[in-house]
C-alpha cells in the first residue's frame, strides 16, 4: 500500500469490496515509503513480515520484528511501521472487517470472544513469532488465505472466512488472556483525540493551549503526558507529522515546494528545507526527484 493511500491518521479508506471487505497489500520499507505514521482504523489488520527486519509500534509499544512474524492489530488500535537502522522489510497488510465474521443474530462466537476482544475485555498477543508455542498453527490459516488469493477461484470467499474462523478459534483456544487495564485504555483514548486533532489541524497554527484543551489538561500536564506517552515533545512530534505530510505531497502532487510547505503548516521556507533535510537526508527537491526516479 502506498503511503498516499493513508488519507489521514484515522484511516477511513474502504478495504476490499463492499460485499467482501477483505484485502491484502504488499509493501516494502523504505522502498515504497520510509514509514507508516501512527494511525488507526475500524478494521482488523494482520501485518505479516515476509522478509527482513523493521519496527512496528502497537499502542506506542515498539517491536523490532524479523521475518517471519505476524502482528495482529485490533480495530481502533494505534499502530505505526518504520525502518530499523538501514534494513529493508517486506511485509503484507491483510485488512478485513470483523463484521464479516459476526452473525446478525447473536451467537457464542461473537458474544464470548470477538466482541469482548474488540472492546478489550479480553486480550491476545499483538505479535507472533516462531518462538511462540503455537506459531505454526496461527500462521497456517493466514498462509492458506494468501495462497487462494493468488487465483481467487469461484467461492474463494467461503474458504477465506473458514480460515479466519480457524485463526480466531486458535486465538480463543491458546491465546486469550486477562482484561486489558482500563487506565491504559483511557490514556490511549486521550492520545487518539490528540492525534485526530493534529491530523485535522496540522496545516494551521496550533498552540500548546489549543492542544491541551482537546485533552482537557493544563498545559504543563499535557506536555508531561505527551512526552511520557510518545517519548518526544509535542513540538517535535508536530514538526515530524508535518514533514511526513509534506513528503506525501512531494511524491503525489506537482505543487510548488513553497506551496507544499505552507499547506503543511510551515510559514518559513528556509526552516522547512532545513527540517526536511534533517529528517530525510535530502532536500525537498532532491526527495521529489528521487521518488519519481
Amino acid at each position: 500500500m502506498n503511503i498516499l493511500e493513508y488519507e489521514n491518521y484515522h484511516e477511513e479508506k474502504q478495504h476490499g469490496y463492499a460485499d467482501f471487505p477483505y484485502n491484502t497489500y504488499l509493501c516494502t520499507i523504505p522502498l515504497d515509503f520510509k514509514e507508516v505514521p501512527t494511525h488507526w482504523h475500524d478494521e482488523m489488520e494482520l501485518i505479516y513480515i515476509k522478509k527482513g527486519t523493521g519496527i512496528v509500534a502497537v499502542d506506542f509499544e515498539e517491536h523490532i520484528v524479523t521475518s517471519p512474524s505476524i502482528l495482529f492489530i485490533l480495530p481502533g488500535q494505534l499502530h505505526a511501521i518504520s525502518q530499523y537502522r538501514e534494513d529493508t522489510m517486506e511485509y503484507e497488510n491483510i485488512i478485513f472487517s470483523p463484521d464479516m465474521l459476526l452473525s446478525r443474530q447473536p451467537d457464542s462466537t461473537g458474544t464470548n470472544f470477538i466482541h469482548p476482544l474488540i472492546h478489550r475485555r479480553i486480550s491476545v498477543p499483538s505479535i507472533f513469532t516462531p518462538a511462540f508455542p503455537y506459531y505454526t498453527e496461527i500462521s497456517a490459516p493466514i498462509d492458506a488465505c494468501d495462497e487462494i488469493c493468488r487465483t481467487r477461484p469461484q467461492g474463494y470467499e467461503f474458504y477465506i472466512k473458514s480460515q479466519l474462523f480457524l485463526f480466531f478459534y486458535l486465538l480463543n483456544r491458546h491465546c486469550r488472556d486477562f482484561v486489558t487495564k482500563q487506565k491504559k485504555i483511557q490514556n490511549l483514548e486521550k492520545m487518539k483525540l490528540i492525534i485526530k486533532y493534529i491530523e485535522n489541524h496540522y496545516m494551521d497554527r496550533i498552540t500548546i493551549q489549543d492542544i491541551a484543551d482537546v485533552a482537557d489538561f493544563s498545559e504543563s500536564h499535557f506536555m508531561r503526558y505527551f512526552k511520557e506517552t510518545l517519548g518526544t515533545t509535542f513540538i517535535d512530534y508536530l514538526r515530524d507529522y508535518r514533514l511526513t505530510m509534506a513528503a506525501r505531497l512531494l511524491k503525489g502532487s506537482e505543487s510548488a515546494i513553497l506551496d507544499i510547505a505552507a499547506e503543511c503548516g510551515f510559514d518559513n521556507l528556509s526552516y522547512f528545507n532545513r527540517s526536511f533535510k534533517k529528517k530525510y537526508e535530502l532536500t525537498p527537491r532532491e526527495y521529489r526527484r528521487s521518488s519519481h526516479e
